[in-house]
């Protein structure tokens, strides 16, 4: 990639259909392990680090997030996929859907966000362990901080102590998830371009997710005229590692 490297994975390559997963902003591509057998079953499937996570060193200059995600397609010859982004990985596939339309052909929209629809301080500042994750960060405590990133109250649903025990295995693993970003250039917003997504677009949302999830789907919904809205029940933010089920999203 220009200016840095990017870790990669991809599978069952004799399939027609691509499917690229792009993953939230706080866990590497390592998240997805769950169900990769799964869609490797179906797909053709890629998944990679972006800069600073898992076995991608982080940027050491200013960098396009869009750019890189379109250098990995087009390294490996994919030029039409099927895009599933979660979390901060959705905001990042909607604004690559707006910059390659030629080359997203349905989108997959997990837990999402969207660029110029802005975040409440319920949302930036959610009560309990979670909140101690900077502090303990800044002290240099990486044990601390991967117990507050695993007791977000948001991200799986309540009780949930085995998705609890694979994100602490992903942040063990690899720690700089927890400080990775910087220099991404900003994306126009968004939002108000929604409309120009012609692409068939399935958002799905926890119910046990945050309101501010919630409403960033709905706003998304509402903009994207091929899109549907699916509530899915007993999961909260980073639903694939909590009911890691046979997935037909893509078919």
């Amino acid at each position: 990639m220009p200016g840095g490297k990017l870790y990669y994975q991809q599978c069952a390559t004799s399939k027609p259909t691509a499917v690229v997963l792009v993953h939230d902003g706080a866990l590497d591509s390592n998240v997805w392990d769950d169900v990769w057998p799964q869609f490797c079953g179906r797909f053709h499937t890629i998944r990679y680090d972006r800069r600073g996570y898992g076995r991608s060193p982080e940027a050491t200059d200013w960098y396009s997030e869009i750019d890189d995600l379109a250098a990995v397609l087009r390294q490996l010859e994919v030029h039409q996929a099927v895009v599933v982004g979660s979390s901060h990985g959705a905001q990042m596939s909607i604004d690559f859907t707006l910059a390659h339309p030629e080359i997203v052909q349905k989108l997959v929209l997990v837990g999402p966000v969207v660029t110029g629809l802005g975040y409440t301080k319920h949302f930036l500042y959610r009560g309990g362990a979670f909140d101690s994750l900077p502090a303990w960060l800044a002290r240099g405590d990486t044990k601390r901080a991967i117990l507050a990133a695993t007791h977000d109250r948001w991200a799986l649903a309540p009780g949930d102590t085995i998705g609890q025990r694979r994100i602490r295995e992903v942040l063990t693993a690899s720690p700089q998830d927890l400080s990775a970003g910087g220099h991404e250039l900003p994306n126009k917003p968004a939002l108000p371009r929604l409309g120009e997504i012609h692409v068939p677009t399935l958002i799905l949302v926890g119910d046990a997710d945050i309101p501010d999830v919630h409403a960033h789907a709905g706003a998304i919904e509402a903009g994207i005229p091929r899109a549907r809205r699916v509530v899915v029940e007993g999961v909260g933010h980073i639903m694939y590692v909590e009911k890691p089920a046979p997935s037909s999203v893509a078919s």
